[in-house]
């Protein structure tokens, strides 16, 4: 067995809610979009109109930039919304689907590196392969020097892989072949210390790497930089495990099935638990059961890094949990001056420290309002990576592009630092900083 490699830096936020370990069932709605606004960096061209009939795997719309990277219906129907937003900026191109899906066919005979990036290209699943730096749509014309999948979640409410790649086992084998062969070595798959048996250990054309620790341990960006730190000019590639069982099936089947497990949790879910959804399915239909009241936010991903949707949108691309908790929008007399053991710190302000296990219905309140930007040393105590967080967030503020390359710009994306915001007595908006300076990184360097 691989060593496990210990962290000790982080902090885990047990929240109520967490979804049931079974999978309730199907998920389907009328409508399903894929948006542009999900991928970072990305100029969209459409490859439809309103009234087109498409199959699942025909391309809406294409990367202007590279129109090698198509991004495609999940879906088989019809067209009938393309919409857009201020400058006629594309949103989303919202597809009616069949009652039975039909399938585009592909080729995926071919078994060289060009040929497995050609069908991952023609059929739409390049955007799930995510480069680093930076955290964008991979660059095919580049060589990464590996590429890494995290197969656990450490961030609060996570979905449990396990349960959601149950019986998926040929098509995750399947997909750590393609992507060896892209990567011309094994596959670096992370997994949580205590995991030696899941369903996961037994993969093949991988490298096991065992790690313990609390969040962000699970991060694949935090697994990189303890195995293999990025340096100017290497990349590195990462896939979530999900995703990796999706190209999987594509070149097991010749047919791209956008179908994932989504958890759905949170104090605000009448019964968390599992469901079997299509990518781009509609809010409203996965939370139909759910009765959720009004002053509950919706969040496509976890509390730290997920984004705050509206009921009636459609599922972002890349989420895995659908976590919904109380708005912080009332007052509370004396804040954090009030004692209480229903209150989470990630000191010891409040007697909950004495309760580890105890699990929060926390809110999205703040508790605070933005303050002087110091030097705490509280980023440094949730972050478990060799840089100086505070600096390089300075250095990202005043558009330094010399010191974010000597401060680490290079091996951090905003879901990383996301703790070092959340326990932020400045209340800085860590993760907004850090992406404007990546997004000047960019345009400077490119």
């Amino acid at each position: 067995m691989s060593k496990v490699i210990k962290l000790k830096k982080g902090l885990d936020i047990n929240l109520c809610g967490k979804a049931e370990s079974v999978v309730k069932g199907t998920v389907k709605s009328n409508l399903y979009a894929v948006k542009p606004t999900d991928f970072k960096a990305l100029t969209p061209k459409l490859s439809v109109k309103v009234g087109d009939t498409v199959l699942a795997g025909d391309a809406l719309f294409v990367d202007k930039l590279n129109p090698e990277v198509k991004f495609v219906s999940p879906v088989s129907g019809k067209v009938v919304e393309v919409a857009r937003g201020e400058r006629r900026k594309l949103l989303a191109v919202v597809v009616e689907a069949d009652s039975k899906t039909e399938y585009k066919k592909f080729d995926v005979q071919g078994g060289t590196k060009e040929a497995i990036k050609a069908t991952m290209l023609d059929a739409g699943v390049w955007p799930m392969v995510i480069q680093r730096p930076y955290g964008i749509i991979a660059n095919a014309n580049v060589e990464p020097k590996a590429i890494y999948v995290s197969a656990f979640d450490s961030a609060p409410l996570a979905p449990d892989y396990q349960v959601a790649l149950k019986g998926k086992e040929a098509d995750l084998n399947k997909g750590f072949e393609i992507l060896s062969k892209l990567a011309g070595k094994p596959v670096n798959l992370g997994l949580k210390a205590g995991m030696e048996s899941s369903i996961f250990a037994s993969m093949k054309n991988v490298e096991i790497n065992y790690f313990d620790g609390p969040h962000p341990v699970g991060n694949v960006g935090i697994q990189i930089a303890h195995t293999s730190p990025i340096n100017k000019g290497e990349y590195v590639w990462t896939v979530n495990i999900q995703d990796v069982a999706i190209i999987g099936h594509l070149f097991n089947s010749g047919n791209y099935v956008a179908e994932k497990v989504v958890a759905v949790a949170g104090s605000g879910v009448a019964t968390p638990a599992y469901y079997q959804v299509t990518a781009g399915v509609k809010m409203d239909a996965l939370l139909a059961s759910q009765s959720v009241a009004d002053n509950y936010r919706v969040i496509c991903g976890n509390v730290l890094t997920g984004t705050k949707v509206a009921r009636d949108c459609y599922m972002c691309y890349y989420t895995n949990v659908v976590t919904v908790i109380p708005e912080g929008d009332h007052y509370e007399f004396m804040g954090w001056m009030m004692p209480g053991t229903k209150k989470f710190s990630a000191s010891r302000l409040f007697g909950s420290f004495l309760c580890p296990k105890k699990e929060y219905d926390l809110d999205t309140n703040y508790n605070g309002e933005g303050r002087a930007f110091v030097v705490s040393g509280q980023y440094e105590n949730v972050l478990p990576m060799d840089i100086y967080p505070v600096y390089l967030l300075k250095a990202a503020l005043a558009g330094d592009i010399d010191q974010m390359e000597q401060l680490g710009i290079y091996e951090v994306i905003p879901e990383d630092m996301a703790l070092c915001e959340f326990v932020c007595t400045s209340k800085i908006p860590v993760q907004e900083i850090l992406d404007n300076g990546i997004a000047l990184m960019m345009k400077e360097t490119n």
